[in-house]
């Protein structure tokens, strides 16, 4: 019984150790190459044979107690660095390069699909018969002449646009024109130019609403556009003179002396007009009055004439041609 050898597997105890004189063959395998464990063997080596058996140590060489697997992992076999480049090589890496090469190849091919499909069409054109280009040509040709057509009309709506708002920007400058001319004229609005300024003094009274009346009338032949008495009332075609208590009523207000006359025109024409002989210069000073002329090159008019709305007349209606009036 002594004979007989273990079964694998078995754990051997210290006490169960197989004597010296036992022959080697009985001794089982440590390693997978077929070395032996001597008893000067470290435990690393001793451990890593008796995984290769699948055997567990004896207690004498195993530093862990009975029963407990070695927890010491086998020691990793270093990895190539060749592999590891190779592994990093295959590594996906995404960069603004590669995002902008996508793109452009993106629109490459659209731009490709875009070319296939224009040749595709053209070829429609390619197999068509000697009919269907006629008609495809009369087609074309007709609409060009639409298109002329419409050109010219477009043309010519755009020179009659142009020339109505020309006509339109110079009927209205003439327009402004003319009310500027009919304001300063009616009084309406204020005025300036060259003109004289004619004083009369009166200190004995002497001066009447005829005499007045006939200055304005001698200015107004003298050429004087608008005109002013006293800084307060404007003369106007319907403005009238008349004699009154401390002076003279001027379009129903009194202006006492002395008068002083503002006259925008010629200066030259109309002061020759007020010291010409037997002129108003020379009326006031036989009444015993004092009459001065000042030419000025800047005269201003600010009163205004307010215009009153006619009774009775309206404006004439425009004639016809060929209509006759009666």
């Amino acid at each position: 019984m002594a004979d007989e050898p273990e079964t694998p597997g078995t754990e051997p105890t210290g006490t169960d150790a197989p004597e010296a004189d036992a022959p080697e063959a009985d001794a089982p395998e440590t390693t997978s190459t077929g070395t032996e464990p001597t008893g000067t063997d470290t435990p690393e080596a001793a451990t890593s044979g008796n995984e290769a058996t699948g055997a567990k140590p004896t207690g004498t060489d195993d530093p862990t107690p009975a029963g407990v697997p070695a927890t010491k992992p086998i020691p990793a076999r270093p990895r190539n660095a060749a592999w590891r480049r190779l592994a990093g090589a295959f590594r996906p890496h995404t960069s603004r390069a590669q995002v902008a090469a996508a793109v452009l190849l993106a629109a490459l091919g659209f731009a490709a699909t875009v070319q296939v499909r224009a040749l595709r069409n053209t070829d429609e054109f390619t197999n068509a018969d000697r009919t269907q280009l006629i008609q495809i040509m009369d087609g074309l040709q007709q609409r060009s002449r639409r298109l002329e057509t419409d050109i010219g009309d477009l043309q010519r709506s755009k020179a009659e646009l142009v020339s109505g708002a020309d006509r339109r920007r110079s009927a209205l400058e003439q327009a402004q024109t003319r009310a500027q001319t009919l304001g300063i004229l009616a009084g309406t609005l204020p005025a300036t130019g060259p003109g004289i300024r004619l004083t009369i003094t009166d200190d004995q009274a002497a001066v009447n609403a005829s005499l007045v009346l006939n200055t304005i009338e001698e200015l107004r032949d003298a050429g004087a556009e608008a005109i002013e008495i006293n800084d307060r009332v404007r003369v106007v075609a319907s403005s009238y003179v008349l004699d009154g208590q401390g002076g003279i009523i001027v379009d129903g207000k009194l202006l006492p002396a002395p008068y002083t006359i503002d006259a925008i025109g010629d200066a030259r024409t109309l002061a020759t007009a007020m010291r010409i002989p037997g002129g108003v210069v020379d009326e006031v000073s036989q009444k015993g009055g004092l009459a001065s002329v000042l030419e000025r090159q800047t005269i201003q008019v600010s009163s205004l004439h307010r215009v009153a709305s006619p009774r009775y007349a309206r404006p004439a209606p425009d004639k016809s041609p060929g209509s006759s009036s009666r």
